[in-house]
């Protein structure tokens, strides 16, 4: 529980933190949202206005101030250019992300941890040879690339095997959910092969590391095979170290996917993100990096208190440090 409190207070204190950061950025930044939204033809009279209708003629720390009560109460303020309200805005752009991030990460757990334990078990030094370089391989390749490569090679249309779609969400959304998932299928395995070879390098890794250990010797003397003692017990020793790998990873995917999206012209937050910083709608674009940051560092807690439970001898050390 001492544990689980302190990690919570660091929690807070880093969303303090970062939402200074964000503020501060973006207002060192060039540019003015109420000149955007003016025109270029507005007189400095019109811009003035804009700028005290949106609170912007306020002091700094009045303006930060007010944003953090706002957020304090979950109004995350609303669009200057769109009008909407932006947990509205995010959370509608999200809808498709998410579920990429989530598919992304089931391809690469589903490719990364079997090819890795393969890797280390299969019985012929070729195959393990060969699959030794493909993880190298698998990681060398950027995403945007091998997204190219399956659209050239599935996608409708232009593909020579045009069975998936390439290209955009359908309208109606999820209310289509067999078109909606056939379109996040290419962009999920262009992000999550590069992931999963990363994943099969350490898995590789934390088998190879096993090999040698009292545990897996226990259980061959216990009379499991290596085989079974490798995955019974090594993988299984292993699992807190493959959890941080795998919260790491998908940490990285949400950067990851955002340059994927626009690949495949998916309007997920990358776009979003782009669009009203290209649009210089500095409430909404403080707000969406402040969930994004907030969504880093909630999943390191999670990714840690999941550790800290798979690794029993972690509540010993943080006993012993508090």
């Amino acid at each position: 529980m001492r544990y689980l409190i302190r990690r919570l207070v660091l929690f807070v204190a880093a969303l303090l933190g970062l939402s200074l950061l964000v503020f501060v950025t973006l207002r060192i930044l060039p540019g003015d949202v109420a000149s955007v939204m003016a025109g270029t033809n507005a007189t400095p009279a019109r811009v003035a206005a804009l700028r005290s209708q949106m609170g912007l003629d306020c002091s700094y720390p009045q303006q930060y101030a007010d944003w953090l009560l706002d957020l304090m109460h979950g109004n995350m303020g609303v669009s200057a250019i769109s009008g909407r309200s932006v947990s509205s805005q995010v959370g509608s752009h999200a809808a498709i992300t998410m579920p990429l991030i989530v598919l992304s990460l089931i391809v690469a757990l589903g490719v990364g941890v079997p090819l890795g334990c393969q890797a280390v078990l299969a019985a012929n030094s070729r195959v393990r040879g060969v699959l030794h370089i493909l993880a190298i391989v698998g990681g060398a390749v950027p995403a945007l690339w091998g997204g190219l490569l399956l659209i050239m090679l599935f996608g409708r249309g232009v593909g020579l095997v045009g069975i998936l779609p390439s290209q955009g969400f359908p309208d109606a959304g999820w209310r289509n959910p067999v078109a909606a998932l056939a379109s996040l299928i290419l962009p999920a395995i262009a992000t999550g092969l590069v992931a999963g070879a990363a994943i099969m390098r350490y898995t590789r890794a934390c088998l190879i590391s096993m090999e040698d250990s009292d545990a897996v010797a226990m259980a061959m003397a216990c009379g499991m095979t290596r085989r079974q003692a490798m995955l019974g017990v090594g993988l299984r020793l292993s699992a807190a170290q493959l959890v941080s790998v795998a919260g790491l990873t998908f940490a990285q995917m949400v950067t990851g996917v955002m340059v994927v999206e626009s690949l495949f012209n998916l309007p997920g937050l990358g776009a979003m993100l782009i669009g009203d910083v290209g649009n210089r709608d500095l409430v909404a674009v403080q707000s969406e990096l402040f969930l994004l940051a907030a969504f880093f560092l909630l999943l390191g807690v999670l990714v840690d208190m999941l550790h800290h439970a798979l690794d029993p001898r972690l509540g010993g050390q943080s006993e012993e440090r508090g």
